[in-house]
């Protein structure tokens, strides 16, 4: 074979070597986190409702927000708490508080009877509006410390016959309490809703030490609101307290829903104490 005149053999010319793909990092979005953490914060405000009253329920709000959820479409429930209200049946588990007696000089009727009587239908129309609500008696050992959003005592007053102005209704509350003007809510609401649904005249001039100075005042949590009423006098009033008692739990109840959801009430003036 003649090499020279064989064809030169062409060889691969070999490609320019590939350099290394460095990935760079991203510029941080600021409006992006910003808008991030905005839209965390107004979650959390708008979470925080009137009902979220205890810092407790803020937490376990926070908690569930920053908790992965199971898909992008499934929505965050927060169950709100329920609010607790306390009612007292005036004189219950303690006296017979007035008593009332028939032609015969017979007992046939007690104050602590009809209040009772009053605070338990209070008590099943507030939890039938969805409310925690406990049912004290007079001198109940949880009142110490008690802590709720409200805190109303039932009473009522003599069965004694003192005059034909002997009639209708009084509403008082502490004169040590830390917040003075949800206190006087309190009880602008309580005198504004009762006399709605009673009719019964708002019987300021005979509100006393007694009242404002009422011993569960001082035993509960100071920063529950509260309130003393006495529904109506055992002697003139009785007809009503004793024969149409869902009329007068419902002027308490609705005086409690008044100062709890924030409606409209005019303030209430009160006269100077009876000695």
């Amino acid at each position: 074979m003649d090499i020279s005149k064989q064809e030169p053999i062409s060889r691969p010319v070999p490609l320019p070597a590939r350099r290394p793909v460095v990935s760079r990092p991203r510029p941080v979005n600021a409006f992006g986190t910003t808008l991030s953490v905005a839209i965390l914060l107004a979650t959390l405000f708008t979470a925080w409702t009137p009902n979220s009253l205890f810092a407790s329920n803020l937490q376990n709000q926070l908690r569930l927000i920053l908790t992965p959820q199971a898909g992008p479409n499934t929505a965050i429930t927060t169950p709100q708490p329920q609010l607790r209200i306390g009612i007292v049946a005036g004189h219950s588990g303690n006296d017979s508080g007035a008593v009332c007696f028939d032609q015969n000089g017979q007992a046939d009727l007690t104050e602590a009877d009809v209040n009772l009587k009053i605070a338990t239908l209070v008590q099943k129309n507030l939890e039938a509006q969805g409310f925690q609500v406990d049912l004290l008696n007079e001198f109940d050992t949880r009142l110490n410390g008690y802590r709720a959003v409200a805190l109303v005592s039932i009473h009522n007053d003599s069965c004694e016959y003192i005059n034909d102005e002997a009639t209708g209704f009084k509403v008082a509350s502490s004169l040590e309490t830390r917040d003075v003007n949800r206190a006087q809510r309190l009880t602008a609401c309580l005198v504004d809703r009762y006399q709605r649904a009673t009719n019964l005249t708002f019987h300021a001039n005979s509100i006393t030490p007694d009242m404002t100075q009422y011993h569960a005042f001082s035993e509960i949590d100071p920063n529950t609101i509260t309130a003393i009423i006495e529904t109506g006098f055992l002697n003139l009033d009785r007809k009503i307290l004793t024969d149409e008692t869902d009329r007068v739990a419902t002027g308490v109840t609705q005086g409690i829903l008044c100062f709890i959801n924030n409606e409209s009430v005019l303030p209430t003036a009160i006269p100077a104490l009876a000695p």
